[in-house]
């Protein structure tokens, strides 16, 4: 009896002892796998991203209109927005801001690009930093941004304004174009197409000029007043950013020159909705500003947690997205006219 005592116990510790390691083992598993699942998930959802957003220059209607869209992300995302506008459109007092974001360790600078030969060496500084630099409106060098959120395909716009402006001069006489800036990627890129359209399809028109309005309203009109003194038979005017169409349909209007001359171009219609009525423009031409602030927070918390961007994605607020990848540009849509017919179907 004793000997069976003595057996069943030495079986027994036996039994306890070849399971403890095992245990053990088991334990120190979970609880690092546990850990580590942890840590993921706080690097993933971190809360309370910074983000400097900046536009190229304060106080002008469309950059207005897409701070609301911004406003409106950063409160669904829980993001703080660092919010530094330039108070004249010059190349070195946005890279003075962009400069103090980098000092103050955002998470990312989201920006349009003034001047992109300026302003890159500076976005690369910040991305060597670890901020994740995205470009919305105006480009910068490809090499110093993670992503581009574009509006429009540039080509597809230039040409658009250009037909639009032929359409109305019955594709005859001359014409200028009043651009933004001559040192903004989507300026150029949209002058350039406009060229290009007209050289292939219009050899009874003729461009006269091209002038900077530097995105300033009372420049821009005082360059239009100018245009229509310079060239007395000129037909048509395009403006490719928002200070233009708006500034050369007044300068028509004091010029006593409705119906003389066509004005099209690119601004909101709640700048263009008069000149529209009254016939001193005929076609303005937009995006919805407010989507693009929208799609530029949320495609930048996109890039803060990792979350990958592919081609015809579906984004809240906004729709369907174009995306190339090679470029790591953004299409966010199509461009809308605006008529005396439909423009006080919109408000903004």
């Amino acid at each position: 009896m004793r000997k069976q005592y003595w057996i069943l116990l030495l079986l027994a510790i036996c039994m306890i002892s070849s399971c403890a390691p095992k245990e053990s083992y088991t334990i120190l598993y979970e609880a690092k796998k546990v850990e580590e699942e942890q840590t993921l998930k706080e690097q993933e959802i971190k809360k309370h991203f910074r983000i400097a957003y900046i536009p190229k220059v304060g106080n002008i209607p469309y950059f207005e209109s897409v701070y609301e869209g911004v406003l409106e992300a950063a409160k669904q995302f829980d993001i703080e927005l660092i919010y530094d506008v330039p108070t004249e459109a010059k190349a070195e007092i946005q890279m003075q801001i962009v400069e103090k974001a980098i000092q103050k360790e955002v998470d990312a600078i989201a920006v349009s690009v003034i001047d992109s030969k300026s302003l890159s060496p500076v976005l690369q500084r910040a991305r060597e930093k670890g901020i994740k630099v995205v470009t919305w409106d105006a480009d910068a060098e490809m090499s110093t941004r993670d992503l581009f959120v574009d509006m429009v395909d540039a080509e597809n716009l230039g040409r658009h304004l250009m037909d639009q402006l032929a359409l109305q001069t019955n594709e005859v006489g001359e014409f200028a174009i009043m651009t933004g800036s001559f040192s903004a990627n989507n300026h150029n890129e949209w002058v350039k197409w406009i060229q290009t359209q007209w050289k292939e399809y219009y050899p009874n028109m003729k461009l006269v000029e091209v002038v900077s309005t530097n995105d300033d309203p009372q420049k821009a009109y005082a360059v239009a007043k100018t245009l229509l003194a310079n060239y007395p038979s000129l037909k048509g005017i395009i403006g490719n950013s928002s200070v233009g169409p708006p500034a050369a349909a007044q300068a028509v209007k004091d010029t006593q020159k409705v119906g003389e001359v066509a004005v099209v171009g690119l601004s909101t219609p709640n700048l263009m909705r008069s000149y529209l009525h009254d016939g001193s423009a005929q076609v303005a031409t937009l995006w919805s500003p407010k989507k693009l602030g929208y799609l530029t927070i949320a495609l930048t918390q996109y890039l803060l947690t990792n979350k990958p961007i592919t081609d015809n994605d579906v984004i809240q607020r906004v729709g369907a997205i174009r995306f190339e990848e090679q470029q790591r540009r953004i299409i966010m849509g199509e461009p809308i006219d605006f008529t005396k017919e439909n423009v006080d179907q919109y408000e903004f």
